[in-house]
């Protein structure tokens, strides 16, 4: 991996849309992350404001790596289901139109029975999810972390004529004392993005806890050997997922440590 293809997730400086492109662009970075949510409604855009939106970011000579798209709950809880996957759905369609190749999700505790009822409508949500993105070509990405590498294979390998992506969180598979590489290998191809987080045990307190990049247990030399072995060409996305007072500073430490690799 002679440079790393790096992307900064903008809410990390707490700014609005143009002032937060300007510092992506001034750092270098080849690509964005936006998070949906409250501050930035991208389903209720016109046909015109996506294509203004579109433009804006392409006159940073930036694309748009991925949406992040929270929701309330995951796809495990099946109170309110039926509408957290409409609203997924029209976020893909909504990414699809600016562009971005992929929508991120935390799709809730995988059970490791799969006997459990609700491993069964995981499995139907996230086949039902997979073929929409076939269709509107933007692939929902399940964020690693919550479970082990293999428990979400199997999980996401469970409807063979769909496909789901895997967006690979190091710093949360170490937060929540989960293999990286394990999750690697288990995951294998579906990795098309990499959230460049860092994390440590931290035994005093009994839980894992975030640092910055670099500072922690992720061993990103080996994690980029491994994906590189894979053929893999998505964005390492960096940034914190609270605003941080000092996050110009952080990005450019994060980008640096990459490149450094």
């Amino acid at each position: 991996m002679a440079q790393a293809r790096i992307a900064v997730r903008l809410s990390t400086f707490g700014l609005p849309l143009r002032p937060a492109l300007t510092i992506a662009a001034t750092l270098g970075a080849r690509a964005v992350q936006l998070d949906a949510g409250p501050d930035m409604r991208l389903t209720d855009l016109s046909d015109t404001g996506l294509r203004q939106f579109r433009k804006l970011v392409a006159d940073f000579d930036l694309r748009i790596a991925a949406i992040r798209f929270p929701t309330r709950r995951g796809f495990d809880c099946l109170e309110g289901l039926s509408r957290r996957v409409d609203a997924t759905k029209a976020m893909m369609s909504t990414a699809y139109q600016l562009g971005a190749p992929l929508v991120i999700c935390r799709i809730g505790e995988v059970p490791e029975n799969a006997e459990d009822p609700r491993y069964t409508s995981l499995v139907e949500v996230i086949g039902d999810l997979g073929k929409h993105g076939t269709r509107v070509g933007t692939l929902l990405a399940a964020e690693t972390g919550s479970e082990s590498g293999a428990t979400l294979a199997r999980l996401l390998e469970a409807d063979s004529n769909a496909f789901v992506a895997a967006a690979l969180n190091p710093g949360r598979l170490i937060v929540n004392r989960f293999d990286i590489r394990e999750a690697i290998q288990s995951l294998g191809d579906r990795i098309q993005i990499v959230l460049a987080t860092d994390g440590v045990l931290d035994l005093s307190i009994g839980r894992g806890i975030n640092v910055p990049l670099g500072q922690g247990t992720a061993d990103y030399p080996e994690i980029l050997a491994e994906l590189e072995n894979r053929k893999f060409g998505g964005y390492l996305v960096i940034g914190d997922e609270q605003p941080q007072p000092d996050a110009k500073q952080r990005a450019e430490d994060a980008i640096e440590y990459l490149n450094n690799l």
